[in-house]
Parts: structure tokens; sequence; C-alpha cells
């Protein structure tokens, strides 16, 4: 597995100091207790306030961003399957949604069928089918018009591909001739009734139920498809449906009378009125929702608490009931360039010396999360400690570092350490952050060269074999519940976000050994490849990152839900009703 281009969802733009996500919980102060106290009740106007002027995408084959995911889906679109609305590591259970069960998989895995419930409709009224999930699908192919969302039917799916590399299937915008269209539908299959959809796939895949998780599997009806401008006019499937939406200023949902609660197991569907309030100033959101007054008793937030208001927030009693610090779905790491680190002893002199605990505390302490053992967090379902700073490098390391013990590890490398340029995301927390690194790994005499980047290029930078530093600073949140969302695109070179450009012939057979198991044995061989990403050290894990949130006193049903690191939306309410 492994993404050809880089997934607005998972990748972090990091600063090393500082999270920023470049689009898209665990330890929390509220992980169970609602804003407003009582079960959830039917009426009212749900607000949410966000910097943004709009939706990057509600689109749902463009769609991939994690907050917008989990709005589109909790609101507009829904899934073949999806993910349990609960706190913590249950929020990873995977439950059925347009399906009536999570998928039947015959041929090792390399064909699953979906059955559609009884009573799925779009918004007019009209019955949900086969054909509309199928057509869905196929715009994910149309890659000039239909950009930015995923591209795993494109990956998975058993299309031929051309002397280019690209599926002879074009989407379903080009009428050519050359157009494959008789291969997608081979692909791709319907019954007879129109209610199972098959997928036939060109290798095993254990995990597509949760790939289906994602709306870029979700359906489009062909009659109201209108390209790239689908952004703005998505017909529903969910419990809402679009009343106004004016860039800039505001999106207003309205309730949906064509859902039937009875064939969607998944959302109450509690307000009665979504209203998205954009481009507002985040200190102004902080400000009105901690005051709580008038409509904004009845908000949320779209982004995190601003810096300076977490101490007052979450040392204030005040806001006890209605204040998140909780995991996100983000491992912060800096990958080590095996290309211009490639001697082993070496990486793990880097990692003995990193002062792991003095960087967190510049990236905001206890509220920037807890220090990293690897890449698969400690709130995702079948997480098992590494121990790699207590035995996978030789010794017990310290969380600030031993610089004798580096030392040693270069002295036994047999070579001269190489001066390392480390690159980052520049801002003033970058900054400080990476002159204690600079610091640290001096006193192992490791030289470190800070090399500062804007934002905008980073990735472009260090995706590129020829500008990549020997140090850089990343971060990874995986696009289902399987770790083979993590470990392929970090560390094999198809997998699209190998920053630490390594690419071993037995590291990759364990790999691909991994992709066609299932059940415990998956999840045992993703935790030993794990522990092994350490040990080799192609990483230093950093952080498991948090979110700080707050919401009116009125609003009921809050927490971070651990998949999308976001508001469980479809499962929140007002308790003014």
């Amino acid at each position: 597995m492994g993404k050809a281009t880089l997934g607005l969802r998972t990748a972090v733009l990091i600063g090393v100091g500082a999270v920023t996500l470049a689009a898209c919980g665990g330890g929390g102060d509220s992980t169970s207790s609602p804003g407003a106290s009582g079960e959830g009740k039917p009426g009212g106007t749900l607000y949410m306030l966000t910097t943004d002027s709009q939706f990057l995408h509600l689109d749902p084959q463009r769609n991939y961003t994690g907050e917008d995911l989990a709005f589109a889906q909790g609101y507009l679109t829904r899934t073949l399957t999806s993910y349990k609305y609960a706190t913590g590591q249950d929020g990873w259970t995977l439950v059925p949604d347009m399906a009536t069960d999570t998928g039947t998989e015959t041929n090792d895995n390399k064909t699953w069928a979906f059955t559609i419930r009884d009573g799925v409709t779009f918004e007019d009224g009209s019955p949900v089918t086969c054909d509309d999930v199928k057509y869905g699908v196929s715009r994910t192919f149309a890659s000039s018009v239909i950009t930015d969302g995923p591209s795993y039917a494109i990956q998975y799916l058993n299309i031929p591909s051309d002397k280019a590399g690209s599926p002879t299937y074009k989407g379903p915008y080009d009428t050519s001739a050359k157009n494959d269209t008789a291969a997608f539908d081979k692909a791709v299959t319907c019954s007879d009734d129109g209610k199972t959809i098959t997928f036939n796939l060109k290798t095993p895949v254990p995990d597509f139920n949760q790939a289906v998780t994602l709306t870029a599997f979700a359906p489009v009806p062909k009659a109201a498809d209108t390209g790239a401008k689908y952004d703005n006019t998505v017909v529903s499937t969910g419990p809402y449906k679009f009343d106004t939406y004016k860039k800039g200023q505001a999106l207003t949902l309205v309730r949906n009378d064509a859902w039937d609660k009875a064939s969607d197991p998944l959302r109450p569907a509690y307000p009665d009125k979504i209203v998205v309030q954009f481009g507002i100033d985040p200190t102004v959101i902080d400000k009105r929702l901690m005051e709580s007054q008038g409509d904004d008793a009845d908000a949320i937030m779209r982004e995190a608490i601003q810096p300076q208001n977490l101490a007052t927030i979450f040392n204030s009693p005040q806001y006890a009931d209605r204040r998140w610090n909780e995991f996100d779905p983000y491992s912060i790491y800096v990958a080590i360039n095996t290309k211009k680190v490639p001697n082993e002893l070496q990486r793990q002199a880097i990692l003995a010396a990193w002062p792991r605990q003095t960087t967190k505390t510049i990236a905001g302490g206890d509220y920037a999360g807890d220090l990293a053992d690897g890449v698969i967090k400690s709130n995702f379902a079948g997480y098992a400690p590494t121990n790699l700073w207590t035995e996978l490098l030789g010794a017990q390391i310290p969380d600030n570092g031993d610089p004798a013990y580096a030392k040693e590890l270069v002295k036994k490398s047999g070579e001269k350490m190489p001066v390392l340029n480390y690159q980052y995301v520049s801002s003033p927390s970058a900054d400080k952050a990476v002159g204690a690194v600079v610091e640290a790994l001096a006193k192992a005499d490791i030289t470190v060269k800070p090399e500062p980047l804007e934002g905008g290029v980073y990735y472009g930078v260090v995706l590129d074999p020829n500008k990549a530093g020997a140090l850089m600073a990343s971060g990874w949140g995986p696009d289902w519940g399987n770790a083979s969302t993590i470990i392929p695109p970090l560390f094999t070179p198809n997998g699209g976000f190998d920053l630490s450009q390594w690419d071993n012939a037995d590291f990759n057979k364990k790999i691909d050994a991994a992709l066609v198991q299932s059940g415990q044995e998956q999840i045992d061989s993703w935790n030993a490849l794990n522990a092994e990403v350490g040990q080799l050290g192609l990483i230093v894990p950093t952080r498991f990152s948090k979110t700080q949130r707050i919401a009116g006193t009125q609003v009921g049903g809050g927490y971070i839900w651990a998949p999308y690191g976001s508001w469980p939306y479809g499962d929140m309410w007002v308790n003014n009703g």
C-alpha cells in the first residue's frame, strides 16, 4: 500500500516546535463528558466557527482532509462503512453505514462485495443504487477534473495501465473511444437488483472494507454531477442538505426530509440546523467560545485553541466540562535520510542524543502531546509499545538523550559522522527547538546545521531526493484504521512518502507479507515493523501530538474522534432545542 501522491489528510506540515496541520483521541482532559449535561436531544442550531473562508472540498471524491471528512460524513455523505462514534480506541471500530454489513471478501481478499441497505436515498428521495456508488468511484479516475482526493480506487481496482503507467480508464467525462470503460465495468460490477456492488482488485487487500470509509467511494447521482463545481452543489445522502453556501460568509445545512433514520444506524441527527461561520480571527473564536453568550453557547470551533489561551482555559474550573485536550491522529517524527546517513549505528547515535523532552516542552509541554516510540500512535487500534527507548538501541535512553552513549555508537560505527543538515518549517518555536537539537547533538560530537524552509515549499523540497537533507521534520496520520496506511507509505520506495529513502529487500518482503495478512496476525506484523523502523534508525520518533478545543456551554456530545482527529459531528447536539 502507499499513496502515489501526498495525501492532504495524512501529511503534517511541521516546524518541529509547534504543529501546523497541512490538512487534517488518548490522554484527554475531558474525553467522555459532554459540554451540556444529559442525553442527546433533538432541535436547535449547532454553530461552527472557523478561520477558513470555505471548505476545501465537500465533493466526496475530492474530500481528503480529516475535519472535512468527518463533517461531511456526519451530515451530508454516507459511505459503505464507517467508524463508530466513541472515544479513544473504540472510535476505530469499523461498522456498517450504507451497507448492510462490513463487506464480504472472496478470492483471497481480491473481491469485495457490499449490499446497500433498504431506505438509503438521495435528498430528492430517489434510492441510492449500486450504479450511483459505481459512478462516484468512476469520478476518481478523472484526475484532471476531480483533483486533490485519494487515489485508492486507481491503485486497487483491477484496471490495466497504459504505457505511461496510468489507468486505461480515464473517468466518466472522457467520451473518446480510447477510454477503457469496459475495464472499469469489469472491475466494478452491480447485481441485477442494483443493491450489491462488487469491487474486483488487482491484488489482495484485506482491509479494503476500511478503505471504503473514505468518501471517495461514496455515491454521486450522474444527472446531478457538475464536475469540478460539484463542491458547491453536493447532493446529500445524510441527515442534512445544503440550504445556502456563501463562501467567505456561511454555510447553512437544514434537515434532509428524505433521510430515513431507520436506514442509518450511526447518526442521531439531533440539531435542526447546522451553521458554519467562515473567516473569523482565531483569537475572536477563542474569546467568543470562552464567553459563551447567545448563539455562541451553541457553538464549536473548527480549529484548535490558541496557545496563549491554553493556560486560562485548562486551569479554570468554569471550562472543565467543555474543554478537551486529546490526541489527534498524528505521529510527529524526524526522518533520517539513509542515503546521507547510511551507517545504522550512526543513525542510532542520532536517536540516542536527541533532546526529546526539551523539544516537547518548546512545542507546548503536555499540550503538545506525549513522547513517541514509533509512528503507530498509542491511541491507534492495535498499538503495542516498541520498547525503542528502553531496549532496542542497546541501552535505556533518557528522555533528553544520552550524549556519552551516542559517542560510543559513533565510535563503534568505525566511520566519521557526517555533518547533518536539518530541514524544517521555520517559526519562532521551531527555530528554538532546532537550536536545542543542535546543542544537544553537539555534546555527542554530532554537527547539525539548521536549514529552515517556508511551509509552502517544504514538502516539494524534502520529497525530492536531490534536495532532501539528512534530517527532515515531518508527521503522519493514517487514512483508516490499519497500519497498512502508516508503515508502507513511509518506509517503502513506492509508498509515496519515504523521506528516509529506505529501500531494503528484506524489509520490503516483510511489508508485502503483512499487506496480505489480516486480523491479529497483521496487527502483530505492523507492530514488529514499527519497532524495527526505530531500531534501524530510520526516524527519530518525537511526539504523539494532541489538540485542544473548547465548545459553548450548551453543546453536548463533544470529544475528539480518533479516526479524524475531529469533533464527532454526527453525534453532537445543543441543549436549547
